[in-house]
Parts: structure tokens; sequence; C-alpha cells
């Protein structure tokens, strides 16, 4: 079972109508995932930072970002591309679970 401490839930735009909710994850449970930001596990290297490799209890793998505070990209912007990405649902994108 994770222990999620908390959800974030935020309304949607005009567009969409609809309300979204995030999980929010502990920063030890995003740890574990990824065997402590484990190089072995870095799978590569976004605008904001770099992206990991992770695998929750329960076997479900899922891909991590972590913030780089040297990215030249902010907090605020970080935070409207979690939520953009929140709502966006297509085959070709990955499902956004929470964040940390």
């Amino acid at each position: 079972m994770l222990d999620i401490s908390q959800s974030i839930r935020f309304d949607g735009d005009v567009e969409d109508g609809k309300s979204h909710e995030l999980k929010v994850y502990s920063l030890d449970r995003i740890r574990a995932a990824t065997i402590n930001f484990s190089d072995s596990n870095k799978l590569g290297e976004g605008g904001f930072g770099p992206v990991y490799m992770g695998t929750l209890p329960g076997g479900e793998e899922v891909a991590v970002k972590r913030l780089c505070r040297n990215s030249g990209q902010g907090l605020e912007e970080f935070k409207n591309e979690v939520i953009l990405i929140a709502k966006f649902q297509h085959r070709n994108l990955v499902r956004l679970l929470g964040c940390c």
C-alpha cells in the first residue's frame, strides 16, 4: 500500500471544466522507488532536470522528473507544467500519477 500523505485538487480551465486531483508522495517514497535517484536509473535530462525510472510498491513502473535548482526555470514554471500534464490524457503521453 502506498503511503500518500495528501492529494492536491485543482479546478479545470474553461476548456475542460473538470476537477483534477494529484496524489502527493513523500520524498522518502520517491527515493525508495528510484533507489535514491541512482545514476543507473537515470533515463535522461529534461528542461527542469533529470528523469529517473522507478518502481512503486506493487511493481508499478514510473518515471520521476526531478527539479534541478540550477535549471534556469523556477518553481512556478514547474508547478504550471505539473498542472498542465495532469490535465492531458493521450495514448502517446504517460499519465501523471502524482507529485512530491
